[in-house]
């Protein structure tokens, strides 16, 4: 299992970790991680997976990516 990295979405912090094809995305909540979504690599922008790859966390094209992510959790409910 990788280790995950904290990043900044929508002014809110979250944890992705990369796991081969997979990059999960979660939330800190008291000490427990709460993984919100497993997102496949290969259904992100050309240049979101190429940002993931260089460990460019900050890059806007993959926060773009990732909030549209993290909107859908709200939006279901989760």
């Amino acid at each position: 299992m990788s280790d995950s990295t904290t990043i900044e979405l929508g002014g809110e912090e979250y944890l992705v970790q990369r796991e081969g094809e997979a990059l999960r995305l979660g939330r800190q909540l008291g000490g427990d991680t709460i993984w919100l979504d497993d997102i496949d690599v290969s259904r992100l922008p050309g240049p979101a997976r190429e940002a993931l790859d260089r460990g460019e966390h900050a890059d806007q094209t993959l926060q773009t990516a990732l909030l549209g992510v993290v909107r859908a959790e709200v939006d279901r409910g989760a």
